[in-house]
């Protein structure tokens, strides 16, 4: 009984954590204009 009470008391924490981010919406910015450097190794 007990591992069923906190297995709901943890689907609650995470439904609330999930619904204040949505609710929060996403941060404002952007995209960097330079793109990434990658490099590729040398093949011998």
């Amino acid at each position: 009984m007990r591992a069923l009470i906190a297995a709901a008391t943890g689907l609650a924490l995470a439904v609330a954590v999930v619904l204040t981010l949505t609710a929060l919406g996403s941060p404002s910015g952007g995209t960097s204009p330079k793109p990434l450097l990658t490099t590729v190794p040398a093949h011998p």
